[in-house]
């Protein structure tokens, strides 16, 4: 394989690699959630999730679905979840 063919994964794992994000894409992994949800499971600002989330949304990792006013989020990226098992420790 070059260079240029790890382009895409070098990206994902750029955009996932923050602390906040992994602990979103955490709590996502385990049930879809609207940001009230994941704030509150985090422990930091809705502001600051409702930040992290757009990023992610914007990289297609995750995808919002309105339900009414809420709007719930559910990762859809398939290696997200085997590499924060990886990372875990979980992964052999």
């Amino acid at each position: 394989m070059e260079l240029k063919d790890f382009a895409k994964e070098a990206d994902l794992l750029r955009t996932i690699g923050h602390p906040i994000r992994l602990n979103i894409l955490t709590v996502l992994l385990e049930e879809d959630a609207c940001v009230k949800n994941i704030w509150g499971c985090l422990d930091i600002p809705q502001a600051t999730v409702s930040q992290h989330l757009a990023i992610l949304k914007n990289k297609g990792i995750v995808m919002a679905q309105r339900e009414g006013v809420m709007v719930r989020y559910s990762v859809t990226d398939h290696r997200v979840g085997k590499i924060i098992e990886a990372l875990k420790g979980k992964v052999q």
